[in-house]
């Protein structure tokens, strides 16, 4: 897949930050709809007028992700009045910071289990039966994050939820290949610190730059559209995830919380 170019992209998340441009993205290569997901009504339209003056054809709904019965309403939605999709980017996310026990159990832990994986999962299932059968180049790209690689102080749950998302899209890929359904890639990106806002406040670990959200989608829309298993940026995201296979557990809190400063880039987190 060379390009989105007449093809059906549906992203969550797309009123703003990383999902309103990847959503940019597909309107840029022709795309020939651009479905948007977002919990923020206002937001929404903003981002769906800016991208149909762009020239794009644009179909927004508004959706609570951490709604199960919300999400396989919007699907039928997508299914019956756009058609079979071609590409899904499970893009939408919420982060939570604290000491776990200082998270509250339906607004910190459900809500961002929930919205960062389950969504991704619901969504999926809803959409995949139609993309394989419609036997079409498709494209799967979940937004991961290098939290589902390494522990880290003050964001347990966040990290729980993209470790859990990490495994769930790496063996969403090894099925389909299994079960024969190999014209449907599936990506998955695990970047480190974004300046979105939505990390606002953190300081990088050592030899870790924040990137800039265009210098991230652009990373993983090129390995969305190649079919890049997975994706990890910057380059010390690898790094670190080998170190910490190589290390004993006690030499590896050393390296991270000493020398790479990994333990304490969310101690002065003020992030939405």
């Amino acid at each position: 897949m060379h390009s989105v170019a007449g093809l059906v992209v549906v992203i969550t998340g797309a009123a703003r930050g990383m999902g309103e441009i990847y959503a940019q993205r597909a309107v840029a290569e022709g795309a020939a709809k651009v479905v948007l997901l977002d919990v923020d009504a206002t937001a929404l339209d903003v981002a769906a007028a800016a991208l149909s003056a762009a020239g794009g054809s644009v179909t927004s709904y508004v959706v609570d992700l951490s709604s199960r019965t919300a999400i396989e309403s919007v699907a039928e939605r997508i299914r019956t009045e756009v058609g079979t999709p071609h590409v899904l980017i499970n893009n939408a996310g919420i982060v939570r910071s604290g000491y776990f026990w200082e998270h509250d159990a339906v607004r910190d832990i459900e809500a961002t289990m929930q919205i960062n994986t389950l969504a991704a999962m619901y969504l999926s299932r809803e959409l995949l039966p139609a993309m394989i059968e419609g036997g079409e180049p498709s494209r799967i790209l979940n937004i991961a994050s290098a939290a589902g690689t390494l522990s880290n102080p003050n964001m347990s749950v966040y990290a729980a939820s993209k470790w859990a998302m990490i495994g769930w899209s790496d063996s969403l890929r090894l099925e389909l290949n299994k079960a024969g359904h190999a014209h449907i890639a599936v990506t998955t990106f695990a970047p480190s610190y974004i300046s979105t806002g939505m990390f606002a406040g953190v300081r990088g670990p050592l030899l870790t730059p924040i990137m800039t959200p265009e210098i991230a989608t652009s990373a993983a829309w090129s390995a969305m559209l190649r079919g890049k298993p997975l994706l990890m940026k910057p380059w010390t995201v690898g790094l670190a995830r080998g170190l910490k296979g190589l290390l004993p557990t006690r030499a590896w809190d050393f390296v991270a919380g000493r020398v790479f400063k990994v333990y304490s880039s969310m101690d002065e987190f003020t992030g939405r």
